[in-house]
């Protein structure tokens, strides 16, 4: 296994391919498979108020094949803060500890940056997500919204680093 950096020029195209092997995450939240442009957003979306130069955009490798995708930011929700925006993995590498190893990757990062906690959303009716977050000692935050647009309630989740 292999974490480093993704450059939206060389790696989009294993981003996008990564997009098609799994959909399931953007089936679930907006009820329609990734295309291309989803798959651009990844190098350029992140919460707001956060500086795009501080964030990174990770790819999990197993062998050659991209294999998971992370986006941390710095400074949201406050100034100090890490936000994890995105951990997607393909469902082959799923069950086997690869999303406890990556976690554990971006929350080093996250510290040396100075990071006293990270934070992250979850949809309501995401089960496995909240299962897996609440493993990895990640809590509520008691803060939730309702987006209409998509009709899914987020929770904010807090882990202290």
């Amino acid at each position: 296994m292999l974490i480093r950096p993704l450059d939206p020029i060389t790696d989009l195209a294993l981003v996008e391919a990564l997009y098609v092997e799994a959909p399931d995450y953007w089936l679930f939240a907006e009820g329609a498979a990734p295309g291309p442009a989803k798959a651009a957003e990844f190098f350029t979306d992140g919460p707001p108020g956060c500086d795009p130069a501080r964030s990174y955009r990770l790819g999990l490798f197993d062998g050659n094949q991209l294999s998971g995708l992370a986006e941390l930011s710095f400074g949201y929700p406050n100034p100090q803060d890490a936000y994890l925006g995105l951990m997607l993995l393909a469902p082959r590498v799923q069950n086997k500890g690869y999303g406890k190893a990556f976690l554990a990757h971006v929350e080093h990062l996250a510290r040396a940056a100075g990071a006293p906690q990270l934070y992250l959303a979850v949809l309501e009716k995401n089960t496995r997500g909240h299962a897996f977050w609440s493993r990895e000692g990640f809590t509520a935050t008691g803060i939730s919204r309702f987006d209409a647009e998509s009709g899914h309630t987020i929770h904010r989740l807090i882990k202290a680093l």
